[in-house]
């Protein structure tokens, strides 16, 4: 059924009003410029024309001021002034440099002729020998008065000042002109606006008499007539509006009649779907559900037909039917083994008809694990990246402040405060490139140069650069030794060297700072048919059980206070299983509490023979 329509809910009214709105803006911003630039071109020329007028009379006065023997100078300044006069001139006075008046225009005031001046502006400007300016209202006659007081200069040279010329003028006539013409502007802008009304009206109607036809045609579309047409009045946008209504009416039904057929292919989509798919009556009980579903929710289509949603998704103490809709968010759901890790996240909606009655749910079910283990590992990187630099910081941060408190005059103090400053600005710089490594690794941006290498030499090399370490320190931390188990065979592989050095230097250096004094590290290569095996022993306090799963976690660390006051970063190792693993090799821990930890590395290679390389 067609609603009518108000007048002031209509397109017509509606026009109209924007006409006028849009009338009314432009009219308040033309007028507010007009007005302001002719108030401000009427001042000015009223005060331009009181200036020349003070002008003329300062050079006329010039001859009498400079005659100082001249015993009739108030005469002749009081017939000067007698004579002067101008459109809107109340008082012109002549005060001299004692200020003193030598003579007034206003022939009732004539008293005031030789009486000391007391006005503040006739004061300034002889001290300032400079113009002043004002303008005020007149308490009797609520006239607005313009006051000029201009200093008199001697014109020899000098720059003697003779006296004050200070003029009064009534400039009310100036707005009131200004007003007139403000009063004639307003009445041309409500004519204005009568005639926009007209005109908006006659647009209107133009517009809104095919929207009426058309509104009257999609009614009848709605009841299912298709038979009528809309009437075409121009070939401009409502006209091809018209079009494709008319066209719209022999659509619709045709789309009719493709309804069932796309309903067929619907429930052969939600069959093959990768998203499962749960629908209910409105009662919440299961009447549809894909295979997908029932294999995320490891239920049968027998068993899950007929039963409560709620019951199904494990929900029923949490959530009522209507709380469950009105959670704008999607909701997750656990459903994992300790075989088989499964997070689902589903978002619910309602089936209504047109009528609004609500005929059920329908609930899209997504299998999240995957993005849940790589948000958890995200949030665990990013709090032990920030842990890890806040901890450095923070120690630099108390040394600093102390240096800057007064520690750094004291020769005792301030160097080790500064070598303090210096090992863990080090510390985040090892940090920050051992993850920038990872970054590049975990990007496929860190190619391998690879290249043919003699182990057995690599492995010496590395060895001798730690002996000559312990051998060059004068005053060692820990005594310890370093014992070699090398094959005979000469063992050759194809590895990046400069990335096997430093996994090398990683296992290396853990090895020593664990070891205990008077210890030795254990060293040894072997090979296997397709493979060398190098591994480094230790005989320090060895890693528990239950933490060697996770020793090449980045951050991780068994002892983590022993192993950042030792300089680590927890990612050598994580660097270290990136680089083995980008070789196809392997790495791998095997420990003892108490008795020591021995790293195992193994690469791939091929044997030859020694001739085929001469």
């Amino acid at each position: 059924m067609k609603k009518k329509i108000g007048f002031f809910q209509s397109i017509d009214f509606k026009i109209v009003f924007v006409f006028i709105v849009l009338l009314l803006v432009a009219l308040e911003l033309i007028g507010a410029y007009f007005v302001r630039q002719l108030e401000t071109q009427l001042i000015d020329n009223f005060q331009e024309e009181r200036r020349l007028q003070v002008g003329f009379l300062d050079n006329t006065l010039q001859p009498l001021l400079v005659d100082k023997e001249n015993r009739n100078l108030n005469e002749e300044i009081g017939r000067l002034l007698g004579d002067f006069s101008g459109n809107g001139v109340l008082e012109a006075q002549v005060i001299n440099p004692q200020h003193y008046i030598l003579g007034t225009s206003d022939t009732t005031n004539q008293s005031v002729v030789g009486m000391k001046s007391k006005d503040r502006d006739v004061h300034q400007a002889l001290l300032l020998s400079s113009k002043t300016t004002s303008q005020y209202t007149d308490q009797t006659t609520n006239d607005r008065i313009w006051k000029l007081v201009s200093p008199i200069i001697a014109n020899d040279g000098s720059n003697e000042v003779l006296g004050v010329i200070s003029l009064k003028t009534n400039i009310e006539s100036v707005y009131q002109q200004i007003e007139e013409i403000t009063i004639i502007f307003l009445n041309a802008s409500l004519i204005s606006m009568g005639l926009t009304v007209l005109l908006a009206l006659f647009i209107s109607r133009a517009i809104t008499k095919p929207i009426t036809e058309m509104t009257h045609q999609t009614i009848q579309m709605a009841e299912g007539n298709y038979s009528g047409q809309v009437k075409i009045y121009s070939e401009d946008e409502l006209g091809q509006l018209s079009l494709a209504i008319n066209d719209l009416s022999i659509k619709v039904e045709e789309a009719q009649e493709s309804t069932e057929a796309e309903r067929r292919r619907l429930n052969s989509v939600l069959t093959h779907m990768t998203d499962g798919v749960i629908a209910t009556d409105r009662r919440g009980k299961i009447v549809i559900i894909n295979e997908m579903a029932m294999e995320m929710l490891n239920v049968t289509q027998e068993t899950a037909i007929g039963r409560s949603i709620l019951e199904v998704l494990k929900k029923e103490k949490e959530f009522s039917l209507r709380k469950l809709l009105e959670n704008e968010e999607e909701l997750s759901f656990n459903f994992s083994t300790p075989e088989n890790p499964l997070i689902l996240q589903g978002g619910f909606s309602l089936i209504q008809r047109e009528t609004g009655f609500i005929s059920g749910i329908v609930c899209v079910l997504h299998d999240v694990t995957e993005q849940e283990k790589i948000e958890r590992e995200r949030r665990d990187f990013v709090s032990n990246v920030s842990h890890e630099l806040r901890t450095p910081l923070t120690s630099m941060r108390s040394y600093l402040e102390a240096l800057i408190d007064g520690a750094w005059k004291d020769p005792e103090i301030a160097p080790n405060f500064l070598q303090v400053t210096q090992e863990e600005t080090d510390r985040m710089i090892r940090m920050i490139s051992d993850l920038l490594n990872l970054s590049r690794m975990d990007a496929g941006n860190s190619e391998l140069e690879l290249e043919y290498i003699n182990i057995n030499e690599l492995m010496s090399h590395v060895l001798d650069r730690f002996d000559m370490m312990i051998q060059s320190s004068d005053k060692p931390k820990k005594a310890f030794s370093i014992k070699r188990e090398f094959t005979n065979r000469q063992i050759w592989a194809e590895i990046d060297t400069d990335k096997m050095m430093q996994v090398f230097d990683n296992i290396m250096n853990n090895a020593i700072k664990y070891s205990p004094d008077g210890g030795t590290i254990t060293c040894r290569l072997q090979e296997t048919h397709n493979s060398v095996v190098i591994s480094v022993s230790d005989q320090g306090m060895g890693i528990p059980r239950k933490d060697l799963p996770h020793v090449f976690d980045r951050f991780y660390r068994v002892d983590k206070a022993r192993a950042r006051s030792m300089g680590g970063t927890g990612l050598g190792l994580a660097i270290s299983k990136e680089v083995i693993q980008r070789h196809g090799g392997k790495i791998w821990v095997d420990s003892i509490e108490g008795k020591g930890t021995t790293f195992y590395v193994s690469l791939p290679y091929l044997p030859y023979e020694e001739d085929d390389w001469e």
